[in-house]
């Protein structure tokens, strides 16, 4: 198998020679050119066929979002890793990428001229998205969209806890507007991101959906018609307190080198939630979410994974498809209607229910 071609857009001469520099030394990858803008970057695709391209927002002439916007649309499959400068601004900016489209994205070095180790540092996390994000650009294979043939819950839902990493922004931007204001149960999110970038993340998706979308915080209750984002560097749980379940927060050890880590949701929504949960794993690298999905399914619950083709890693919801305990194999264009189907089992036909107070302000 030839190795993946790599494009560099980024209007420091110094990124571009070091990082070219330091991507060359791993045999993995292949960098097949670099441009200093966006203009540039567009002719350059047709004629060098990158696979991937590292794109800079702040990208002089035509800048990284209308870039992007461009190879959304004539290359939409070509894969794209932002460049982001590790500020609020560049927080912002790169979230607004991943919402148009953008695959990932690594943290460039501080500063004008960047250390040798900060530029290896770069290229390392480059180089291991690149490999985990590689295979989705090869042809679809068919065996991986058939759904199981799980017969339907007996158990009504009473919650939806997902799990989803790399291209989830994208991909949650598509999935949570699918969902009413009434809707009847609420949504628990684990999205692999750091601090600032969840809380982005959290406001964008309200903005754009019918549900009161937030960051969670420790002592908020999950209620009807909205949805709960781990924040960055905490890891986020349910406890029942009585008979309400309130959110957890805490520092614990990373798992699967994660904090938010999907596992640690799942677990305790299996604990306390029992046949009543239905987990959802997205798109993402690594195995995260597949013991808690493991738990979950052993309390009777149900489990839900996005399907190979619509996913930008296979990963996460691969390993748990491959382990037999995925009750449906979804495209992500019929992820939401899925999920909804199944919440509204065993209630009354929809209508609209009273949002319900939880401490938490939205709009």
């Amino acid at each position: 198998m030839r190795r993946p071609r790599l494009l560099i857009v980024d209007d420091s001469v110094v990124i571009r020679r070091e990082l070219t520099a330091a991507i060359a030394r791993d045999a993995r990858v292949e960098v097949v050119g670099s441009a200093s803008n966006g203009r540039i970057a567009l002719m350059k695709i047709p004629l060098l066929q990158p696979d991937i391209v590292a794109l800079d927002v702040g990208i002089p002439q035509i800048d990284g979002f209308a870039t992007l916007t461009a190879i959304r649309r004539e290359w939409p499959r070509l894969l794209v890793i932002m460049l982001n400068v590790p500020t609020p601004l560049g927080a912002t900016a790169t979230v607004e990428a991943l919402t148009r489209g953008a695959d990932d994205y690594v943290v460039k070095p501080a500063g004008d001229v960047p250390t040798a180790e900060a530029v290896q540092v770069l290229s390392d996390q480059l180089v291991a998205k690149i490999v985990s994000c590689r295979r989705n650009t090869e042809p679809s294979r068919a065996r991986n969209r058939a759904p199981s043939t799980a017969a339907p819950s007996g158990k009504r839902i009473d919650v939806v806890a997902l799990a989803v990493s790399t291209g989830g922004p994208g991909a949650l931007m598509k999935l949570i507007p699918a969902f009413p204001a009434d809707c009847p149960v609420p949504i628990l999110i684990v999205q692999h991101m750091p601090p600032m970038f969840t809380r982005l993340l959290a406001e964008r998706l309200d903005a754009m959906s019918s549900l009161c979308v937030v960051e969670g915080s420790a002592g908020q209750t999950p209620t009807p018609g909205g949805a709960w984002i781990a924040p960055g560097d905490l890891h986020m749980a349910v406890e029942r307190d009585g008979a309400v379940v309130r959110l957890v927060t805490h520092r614990q050890p990373r798992e699967h080198s994660c904090r938010p880590a999907a596992d640690v949701l799942f677990r305790s929504v299996a604990e306390v939630y029992g046949p009543h949960a239905l987990a959802v794993v997205m798109t993402g690298m690594g195995e995260d979410g597949f013991l808690g999905s493991e738990q979950i399914h052993a309390a009777g619950g149900k489990v839900l994974v996005q399907d190979e083709d619509s996913s930008v890693v296979w990963g996460m919801p691969g390993v748990v498809a491959r382990a037999g305990i995925a009750d449906r194999i979804v495209p992500l264009s019929e992820l939401g209607a899925e999920i909804l189907g199944r919440i509204w089992r065993h209630r009354p036909a929809p209508g609209r229910l009273e949002r319900l107070e939880a401490g938490v302000a939205c709009r």
